[in-house]
């Protein structure tokens, strides 16, 4: 358990397995989420983080396992349902509409949402642009942005919808310092609005720098999790992800 164990998990996912044949991508992990806090997960590429996130979105089927969100089940419902729940996410590789233009793209966030709550979030989108950085390139295609650029353009798709739990993976690959720096306050500045995220990413200091908690996977499993300067350091982490000579040094 992390957080509050009085308080009922935000999300909480028990033996979770996703299994590709006799492949097993993710294999018995069991963690829980609190409402506000950042969490993050490191590992090796090939560890089971992605598939992971694919596995709460339902978008890989699970082998077995229950999820819940605030107190409720959702192992079998599917991948429209999980948003209505108020789950969003970005992806490891970008996946936006290159013939609409960027403000199409984060307005696409909107439509994932119940009709009920369309219209309100629909003056939310230039807000959000201007927040994330985009707002300039408004009327551009994704294609003539740089790589960071794009990434910005996916996380604004996935707050717009002012989501309860966001999921982002490698959400500032294709990035340098800055724009890394920037990216960083702003899952701080979402964090003090209540938004609970769980984070994929292979830069380190920042995951130790911005993370409430964090979890190591290697092979499918969870093999540490706790605090994050303690997680890193961990002998398993360090051999699994960081290499021997993070272990020698």
């Amino acid at each position: 358990m992390t957080g509050d164990d009085r308080q009922v998990p935000l999300l909480e996912l028990t033996d979770i397995a996703v299994h590709f044949g006799g492949v097993k991508a993710v294999d018995g992990v069991s963690l829980d989420l609190h409402q506000g806090r950042i969490y993050g997960i490191m590992g090796a590429n090939g560890s089971g983080k992605s598939t992971l996130l694919g596995a709460i979105t339902r978008l890989n089927p699970l082998t077995r396992g229950i999820m819940r969100f605030d107190g409720r089940e959702f192992t079998t419902v599917r991948p429209h349902a999980v948003a209505h729940l108020g789950v969003a996410r970005t992806f490891q590789t970008v996946r936006l509409i290159d013939d609409r233009t960027v403000r199409d793209n984060v307005q696409l966030g909107v439509d994932t949402v119940s009709r009920d709550r369309r219209d309100q979030l629909t003056s939310t989108v230039d807000e959000v642009m201007e927040r994330v950085g985009v707002a300039a390139v408004a009327r551009m295609r994704p294609s003539e942005l740089s790589y960071g650029m794009q990434r910005r353009v996916e996380i604004a798709r996935a707050i717009v919808a002012c989501p309860r739990l966001l999921l982002l993976d490698e959400p500032t690959a294709g990035m340098n310092t800055a724009e890394r720096d920037e990216v960083s306050e702003l899952m701080r500045a979402l964090q003090v609005e209540g938004f609970t995220q769980l984070l994929v990413e292979h830069d380190v200091p920042m995951m130790v720098d911005v993370c409430d908690y964090l979890f190591g996977m290697n092979q499918g499993e969870l093999i540490a999790q706790g605090d994050p300067e303690a997680v890193v350091a961990d002998e398993a982490v360090r051999e699994s992800y960081l290499g021997k000579a993070a272990g020698n040094a």
